[in-house]
Order: C-alpha cells, then sequence, then structure tokens
C-alpha cells in the first residue's frame, strides 16, 4: 500500500497517474495549500521543503516527482511505465525524464514563484527570458515528436509521456500554450484518452485540461 500526500494539478499529479496505471492500491492523502498545510509541523516531518508530491513506500517518505515516476515504474514493470532495465529504449526513457524534471520543472519553479529569484514580481526582461527557455523546450520537444513519435519513445506509451503532459498542461495559461505545437497536442491528446487521465481528473476534482 502506497500514501500520496497531494494537491490537485501540482506536481504530485504525474505520481498519482503512475499509480492509477499501475493499478496499485493506494491512499491519497491531501495537503491543503489553501491552509497553508505544506508548511505545518506535521507535514514538514515528511518532507522538509513544504512541497508535493510525497510518497510513502514501505513506511519510508520519499519526494522528488520524477524520482517517484521512475521508482514505482521500476517496482511495478508489468504497468508498461518504463523500458526494460539494460536497454537502449530504458537509457533513452531515463534521459527524458531527467531532461524534463531539470529544464522544464526547475524553470517553471521560477515562472510561478518569483520570490525565488529574489523577487515580488519579475521584471518584464525576466518574464520574457523564462518564456524563451520554456518555449525553447517546446520547440525541441515537438521536432522530436514529429520526427520520431508520436510518445517520447516512438510507438510506445511510456511514464515519461505521463511527465510530460503534465508539465504541457501547467503552461495553459501562458502566452503560449505547448497544445499550440502540433506534435505536442498530438502526444496530449493521445494521454489526455486515457483511461488514467480521466480517473484522475475526476478523483482531484480537475476540469481545465
Amino acid at each position: 500500500m502506497y500514501t500520496l500526500y497531494y494537491s490537485p494539478g501540482t506536481a504530485s499529479m504525474v505520481v498519482h497517474l503512475a499509480l492509477l496505471e499501475i493499478g496499485a492500491p493506494h491512499e491519497l492523502r491531501l495537503v491543503d495549500f489553501d491552509a497553508d498545510a505544506q508548511h505545518s509541523a506535521e507535514y514538514l516531518k515528511l518532507n522538509p521543503r513544504g512541497v508535493v508530491p510525497t510518497l510513502i513506500i514501505d513506511g519510508r517518505p520519499l519526494s522528488e516527482s520524477a524520482a517517484l515516476l521512475m521508482v514505482l515504474s521500476e517496482r511495478h514493470p508489468e504497468a508498461g511505465l518504463a523500458p526494460a532495465p539494460g536497454t537502449p529504449e530504458h537509457d533513452t526513457w531515463q534521459q527524458w525524464i531527467v531532461y524534463l524534471s531539470n529544464t522544464l520543472m526547475s524553470t517553471y519553479r521560477f515562472w510561478f514563484y518569483p520570490p525565488e529569484l529574489g523577487a515580488v514580481e519579475h521584471t518584464p526582461e525576466v518574464h520574457s527570458a523564462l518564456q524563451r527557455k520554456i518555449e525553447g523546450v517546446w520547440d525541441l520537444l515537438d521536432a522530436q515528436l514529429a520526427a520520431h513519435g508520436p510518445y517520447l519513445l516512438g510507438q510506445e506509451f511510456s511514464g515519461a509521456d505521463l511527465l510530460l503532459t503534465m508539465l504541457m498542461r501547467w503552461s495553459r495559461n501562458m502566452p503560449h500554450a505547448a497544445t499550440e505545437w502540433p506534435a505536442l497536442k498530438r502526444l496530449a491528446d493521445l494521454v489526455r484518452a486515457r483511461p488514467s487521465w480521466r480517473k484522475l481528473y475526476e478523483i482531484e476534482g480537475l476540469s481545465e485540461w
């Protein structure tokens, strides 16, 4: 039994999706951001950074959504979220997950939380630079998917596509949403049609794509 501490639509989303894809027994614990529950003494004992997700595995609290996706994928190979270890496909799968974590997730953090760059609000120059970096990732990924898609591993769906689609969703209110890139939109449509995506929306009460 896994226990996932989550907040709807946040970085916990990909871990929740992975649990639904796997079909493993799990319990959800809502971390109420409106009540600042992520900074409560109880939660900080589990996750000293005060962020979600936190996943309890065999009694141990673990964090970092990309890492948790990798752990779950490899603990449950029957779910097909990752290629078999030791294969070239597995190496590529790891590459994409680390790339998405290092580029998009870290840049989004600065986009949504200006105080992490020491500012109440971004200057127009900083705002523009962050937007260019994110859109540069969309350019690269769209070219990759157009040439070798529809998924990051070609014809085979994997957990990396769950991570990418969650990150694409975060762009929906940006000046240019990721779905304006055609190959990215095709991937998003495929992932959004999966039962796990629809079930998560029902459970987490999400409506906007």
